[in-house]
């Protein structure tokens, strides 16, 4: 009996080590997204589904977070392996804008992929009389989460309108989802928010309010500079929206850091564009990326993977 035990413990310690390096071995993928209203997160839940399906020993997982400044600053602690943000904010981490949020130049970050403009989107419930931005002055808004990609946005908009936070009769520092419920109770006159085309939460606002969106002329984007750039949102993309609205647009990266190896960084964005459908069904936003503009305007060097990749599709020679 003691014989049988002794060799059912010995197979059991055998066991134990022969499964201990596929568990050290195995590959950990936190995507880092943002508020589960806007366009980051759905796009991040199907980029994790697509990489857990995809990345053989993978353990994928999508964390909720305030988005672009945040995000870059857990990939500079190792704290995920491939986040969205916004150009803008990855150019000022690169560059240690502690103003913006970073203490430090994070010289770690690497690029993925450039992939589909962010919109900036000022939404004002009807009843408030904003119609223009002269019309801010003295009313209340929200500007988006402190120090995050959209506030940056919110500041270089004001700026250029010769415009300043101290104007307005209240500022609310809250992303979307706290936004829109502020505006429907009345509490709030109006948010910038900045997301892709169809955001939900201003869908989902327009099915009880009527809302004005707020126009940001060309010549005010112009006076900003790279990387925001004129733009539409098209008549129609919101309910009552009967006309195109102008504002500006800055795209978005899909970035990582240089800790993540060189085969990772290859399969998650191999993985990307092989999988495009994917991510189009989860946000229409996603209709707008595409391999032949993935490494344009990036502010900070590719990931060795990434440009294998790139290498292999002939986007670069």
């Amino acid at each position: 009996m003691t014989n049988v035990m002794t060799r059912l413990g010995a197979a059991a310690l055998l066991c134990t080590a022969l499964a201990t390096p596929a568990v050290h071995g195995q590959e950990f993928i936190n995507v880092l997204t943002g508020g589960t209203s806007g366009v980051y997160y759905p796009l991040g839940v199907a980029l994790s589904e697509i990489y857990g399906d995809g990345i053989e020993g993978s353990r994928v997982q999508v964390q909720s977070t305030k988005a672009s400044v945040e995000n870059l600053n857990l990939l500079a602690q190792g704290r995920g392996e491939i986040a969205f943000a916004l150009g803008d904010s990855v150019a000022l981490a690169w560059a240690g804008n502690e103003e913006a949020g970073f203490p430090q130049r994070l010289e770690g970050l690497r690029a993925i992929a450039a992939i589909y403009p962010n919109y900036v989107q000022i939404v004002a419930d009807a009843q408030s009389g904003i119609e223009t931005l002269e019309d801010l002055p003295g009313k209340s808004m929200s500007v988006g989460a402190p120090a995050s990609g959209t506030e940056l946005n919110a500041r270089a908009i004001f700026q250029a309108a010769g415009l300043s936070y101290d104007d307005l009769g209240r500022v609310e520092y809250l992303p979307y989802a706290e936004s829109a419920e502020l505006i429907k109770n009345r509490q709030l006159d109006s948010t910038l928010q900045s997301a892709g085309l169809g955001v939900a939460f201003i869908q989902d606002l327009t099915a009880t309010h009527e809302i004005n969106i707020v126009a940001i002329p060309a010549e005010t984007v112009v006076q900003i500079g790279e990387p925001y750039v004129p733009a539409i949102i098209p008549a129609g993309t919101y309910s009552g929206q009967d006309e195109d609205v102008p504002t500006a647009a800055i795209g978005n990266i899909l970035v990582s850091h240089e800790g993540v190896s060189e085969e990772t960084a290859y399969q998650m964005t191999k993985l990307l564009f092989e999988n495009l459908d994917r991510m189009r069904a989860a946000h229409s936003a996603a209709e707008s990326i595409d391999i032949n503009a993935a490494i344009k305007g990036l502010p900070i060097p590719l990931h060795p993977g990434a440009e294998r990749y790139y290498r292999e599709q002939g986007i670069i020679q």
